[in-house]
């Protein structure tokens, strides 16, 4: 689901509006008002996945509009595959709101953001159709390509905000994606016994080794040895994105083979 970032609107000028298609996919534009330059300069190095989490496209992409709503994004994809672009690709979106990855707390500034209609989580929540989902491909790898944005940030809301999102949930196909060159997929260990009868029984070392790999992944995590709230919900974060048949923030065999499996794929090092 979008998340603001709080800052003032710009004045008319030659960042203000969208005036032409960034893709050959895009059908529309409606354009926000609700952004401004990446800070810095950089350039967007990663592709955030959210969902609307509203009852229609209609009625996020009106939301995503308002000055009020301080929020927006940069696409919009319906679930019959329209897309609809509202914020250009070289200017910062507010959809993230705070979060983090691979130590980088300004998310906004370097990401490109997503919102892919879905009424979220709830008794509406739903699989993403196929027609939506191959747009949502195709878009992507115009993007990637265009960025150069590696494999692993190809990311969730979820990821860079765990705990505080859960968009766009385990019922989003990031199998599929990866299959089509959108992220990184392993194939999840099948969910076994725990290691204890519950996460915080879980020994220090083998709390602080998830933690380590996480953490060499991209996620906030701290390496504590210890599991809190905040990381039990990392876990489920990742759990969400990488292990979707039991999201429970519960160290099992399952997610550690998992997350093993992923450094391996990914040739990321652990941190010390």
């Amino acid at each position: 689901m979008v998340d603001g970032a709080f800052d003032g609107v710009p004045e008319d000028g030659p960042l203000a509006g969208l005036r032409a298609p960034e893709s050959r996919l895009v059908d529309r534009l409606h354009p926000a008002v609700n952004f401004e330059p990446r800070r810095g300069g950089v350039k967007p190095s990663i592709l955030l996945m959210h969902y609307t989490g509203m009852s229609s496209c209609e009625k996020a992409i009106d939301w995503l509009s308002r000055p009020e709503s301080k929020v927006s994004c940069h696409y919009v994809i319906d679930t019959d595959g329209t897309v609809t672009q509202m914020v250009s690709e070289e200017l910062r979106a507010w959809h993230a709101g705070q979060s983090q990855w691979g130590g980088e707390r300004d998310i906004n500034s370097l990401s490109i953001g997503l919102e892919i209609h879905n009424p979220g989580h709830g008794d509406d929540y739903c699989d993403f159709p196929d027609r939506q989902m191959q747009a949502v491909m195709e878009l992507s790898r115009e993007i990637i390509a265009r960025w150069r944005i590696m494999p692993e940030n190809v990311l969730g809301h979820s990821d860079v905000s765990p705990g505080r999102k859960i968009d766009p949930g385990e019922r989003f196909d990031w199998a599929g994606l990866a299959a089509a060159g959108v992220g990184l997929w392993v194939a999840p260990e099948p969910v076994g016994p725990l290691i204890g009868t519950h996460s915080r029984q879980a020994n220090e070392e083998t709390i602080a080794y998830v933690q380590r790999l996480l953490a060499s992944y991209g996620y906030g995590v701290e390496i504590s040895g210890r599991l809190d709230e905040k990381g039990r919900d990392v876990i489920s974060a990742f759990q969400r994105h990488f292990r979707p048949q039991r999201v429970d923030g519960v160290i099992d065999a399952s997610t550690v083979a998992t997350l093993e499996r992923l450094i391996e794929a990914s040739d990321l090092a652990p941190t010390s």
